[in-house]
């Protein structure tokens, strides 16, 4: 099964790619659905973030205000890392959860769609990269209308996040979200289509033997990671 990480900048129209590829019937295993789930109530996440910043983060029905938790960490750096390591171990565990599902159900391909694939490093573990790239003007314009947000706050929000410039560097893939709504549906298409060959086989009765399967993912996500780890991470890219 070839595993494939799509990720791309605020307002670049990653989510539109992502909900695309699931018309298709591609499996999109979605870190921003698994962020929320891991901070639910009664979560091991949602404790460990009461316990370091407090019950005012909550709403009164003891759900996490995300919002107010945000305002907290948009510009300290230190509670922002200790925030990330309370919720990015449990994304990860549920990316592997739900990629091993994938393998199981026979699936040649499936994609994890992460924001922060290349920051936090798991780019490394992919197949292939697809990176969902509009020059940063038109991100910058797309932010303001999408927010009705200023100038100055889009361009604080951007210049936050690493330039989507620096992302396309690590891509195998890029899809360019500069056009229309048509011409990005023929991209993801071509980008399927140049999939399909490296997609390769899957294990279609795994189901039978679930110890088996999940050591041969494991194996093969390993091997992955080795062989990413030792390509340069800067190195040209496709373009569709």
């Amino acid at each position: 099964m070839l595993v494939v990480g799509l990720t791309g900048g605020i307002a670049t129209g990653k989510s539109t790619v992502s909900n695309l590829l699931k018309s298709q019937q591609i499996p999109v295993i979605d870190a921003d659905v698994l962020a929320r789930e891991v901070v639910q109530p009664g979560t091991k996440g949602l404790t460990q973030i009461i316990a370091h910043f407090g019950s005012e983060v909550l709403f009164p029905d003891g759900t996490l205000d995300r919002k107010k938790l945000g305002t907290i960490i948009f510009n300290n750096e230190v509670k922002r890392k200790k925030l990330n390591s309370i919720v990015h171990p449990a994304v990860r565990r549920g990316i592997l959860w739900n990629v091993f599902w994938c393998w199981l159900r026979g699936e040649k391909l499936c994609v994890v769609d992460v924001p922060l694939l290349i920051e936090g490093g798991l780019w490394k573990w992919m197949g292939k990269v697809i990176v969902v790239y509009c020059s940063a003007d038109i991100q910058l314009q797309r932010l303001m209308t999408r927010d009705n947000s200023s100038r100055e706050d889009a361009s604080a929000r951007l210049n936050s996040q690493l330039p989507i410039t620096q992302k396309v560097e690590y891509a195998d893939i890029v899809l360019d979200n500069s056009g229309t709504l048509q011409d990005l549906e023929q991209q993801v298409h071509l980008c399927l289509v140049k999939l399909e060959p490296t997609a390769g086989w899957s294990w279609k009765l795994s189901w039978l033997f679930p110890p088996f399967a999940l050591v041969s993912m494991l194996w093969t996500l390993g091997w992955r990671f080795a062989k990413r780890s030792r390509q340069r991470s800067r190195r040209p890219f496709e373009g569709i």
